[in-house]
């Protein structure tokens, strides 16, 4: 069993406005430890996630609350990187590599969509961006992601003959939980109609610039460790990592015709379905949620994947406030991408520390009344989808 020993996280910012990503880093690795109550000489490895970074970063931050000596290994997954560090070290904490392991994750970004800066190169996400160009033609002067995730939006809205304004509640609800949380980046709250009257990004997809999260600095960590090491140091964690799946694509994510596929939904579903299965429960029994809403119409395509609401359903699921406080279950209560903000390398940890918070109880406004079951969902595009269901010890 791996328990949750302490979190740490700094107020997200718009680019520019931010610290460096290794004072970022150092503040909320500190500050995991000091939850935890442990000291730095205890751990035994770091994992460290960030995207957009030259090789050793995680070494720069870490090299800031510590030099030990200890393995430090940099991990990226696009934005399920954080994540995907938090997978890893589970597995290590479990085989019995060792007994405790800080994980951070972090990300200094800049304005503007997302790019890549090598183009001397294959670019990792070119068959991705073929299969677009054949199930979305006509989008191909729109930036990547934002051409992914219409498109996906798009396919749901002529599959289930649904409406954008469905994309819109979704990001009016967000707001509304983010003006709870004073670590989020945006905190004014927003109506439907501010959200569909906001400009176009992605013609013919009824994607607009409010259904898309901001580019966002940040960092959280996470301090992991073993029942053995949390006894014989006098921890009582009150959350533990309950199962744990990660996916990545297979053949389908081409091969169905299908953009939400390409934007994770097999892969999200596939690993959903091995943590209820490992965890012996259904979705019912999820009493919060934080999904990876890095758009609008992705949030509504990750109830589904995750069995939240059936599939088709999500307009009822949205419409009946089922997805909000009162509701079958409370997502994103942190405000999510969309509101919190999407630091692609910090992300992952930063979902984690708004469940460990609601799990403890410690959450504030944003509390989920009895909070026992949470469950994280993260992807990246590339890809890799993690799926970390938690429980209140």
């Amino acid at each position: 069993m791996t328990l949750i020993a302490g979190v740490g996280m700094v107020p997200f910012k718009k680019p520019g406005a931010s610290a460096t990503y290794i004072e970022m880093g150092c503040e909320a690795a500190r500050a995991a430890l000091q939850d935890a109550c442990v000291s730095y000489d205890s751990v035994q490895q770091a994992i460290v996630g960030y995207v957009y970074g030259d090789s050793t970063s995680g070494q720069a931050a870490m090299y800031r609350v510590g030099m030990t000596g200890i393995p430090i290994v940099n991990v990226n997954n696009n934005c399920s990187t954080g994540s995907s560090a938090l997978f890893i070290a589970r597995q290590l904490i479990e085989s019995g590599v060792a007994d405790c392991i800080l994980v951070l994750g972090f990300e200094q970004m800049t304005s503007g969509a997302l790019q890549s800066y090598w183009n001397d190169r294959p670019n990792p996400m070119v068959r991705f961006e073929d299969t677009a160009d054949r199930l979305f033609p006509g989008s191909r002067d729109v930036p990547s992601a934002i051409r992914l995730f219409g498109g996906a939006g798009k396919a749901y809205l002529e599959k289930f003959d649904a409406n954008a304004a469905l994309f819109a509640k979704v990001r009016a609800k967000a707001s509304k939980h983010a003006s709870m949380n004073p670590l989020a980046v945006f905190r004014q709250i927003m109506t439907e109609e501010e959200v569909m009257m906001a400009p176009e990004i992605c013609p013919g997809a009824g994607l607009t610039r409010l259904m898309a999260c901001p580019p966002t600095c940040g960092a959280a960590a996470a301090l992991l460790v073993s029942e053995d090491f949390a006894q014989k140091n006098g921890i009582k964690p009150a959350v533990t990592i309950r199962a744990q799946a990660m996916t990545t694509d297979t053949a389908s994510t081409f091969e169905s015709g299908s953009m939400m596929d390409l934007v994770g939904y097999s892969m999200s579903r596939a690993a959903a379905q091995q943590v209820y299965e490992s965890a012996g429960i259904g979705p019912d029994a999820v009493d919060v949620c934080e999904l990876h809403d890095c758009f609008a119409p992705n949030e509504v395509l990750a109830y589904e994947a995750l069995g939240l609401c059936a599939e088709g359903d999500a307009s009822r699921f949205v419409s009946d406030g089922d997805n909000t406080y009162g509701g079958r279950c409370v997502t994103n209560p942190s405000g999510g991408l969309l509101s919190k903000g999407h630091p692609l390398g910090a992300t992952g940890l930063a979902q984690c520390y708004e469940l460990v918070q609601q799990l403890r109880g410690s959450a504030e406004q944003r509390q989920v009344a009895n909070a026992r079951l949470a469950l994280q969902h993260n992807i990246g595009l590339g890809g890799a989808a993690v799926v970390t269901l938690y429980e209140r010890v």
